[in-house]
């Protein structure tokens, strides 16, 4: 069975925003803060023995795998920083290489794309929208994407003759 790990939280505030009665909203938060710390403290054990062990294929291997990426980042474990996850990503994509990464700021990623689709507003809507969700895959903490383009920067730049 797969886990999502956004769609999981997602769930959850929607069940405790369906609560209701007297102190059984309350309740329930602090329910669910109670099993993510203990949760949270077990993955930070678990990372420190790894690490600890000098276990770099295991290391790989749990940063690799989306539920078990998706927690160390809830949980603030991740090995890798944000701009990092987001490079890995675009590095694996089919149109990564014609992407920049700018800057990654309070959740906020910034691209600059290459014009390579032909001027085809079709065609980059479509990489945009892969290279988003790529991102999203690696680094659920990203709020938004903002992309820009290297020949709109080009045309900016102008000064009229």
């Amino acid at each position: 069975m797969t886990h999502d790990v956004a769609a999981t939280g997602e769930r959850i505030e929607r069940l405790i925003a369906e609560l209701t009665g007297e102190g059984a909203r309350a309740r329930a938060e602090e329910l669910v803060r109670e099993v993510v710390g203990l949760y949270g403290a077990g993955l930070e054990r678990v990372m420190a023995i790894v690490t600890e062990a000098g276990a770099a294929g295991a290391l790989r291997g749990l940063v690799e795998d989306p539920l078990v990426s998706g927690l160390l980042v809830l949980h603030d474990l991740h090995p890798l920083t944000t701009a990092e996850r987001v490079r890995a990503a675009l590095d694996g994509h089919p149109n990564g290489h014609g992407a920049e990464l700018l800057s990654v700021e309070g959740g906020v990623v910034r691209l600059r794309l290459e014009e390579a689709f032909g001027g085809c507003p079709s065609s980059r809507s479509t990489v945009t929208e892969s290279i988003e969700r790529a991102i999203a895959r690696v680094a659920p903490e990203v709020t938004r994407v903002d992309v820009e383009s290297a020949v709109t920067l080009l045309q900016i730049g102008r000064r009229p003759s």
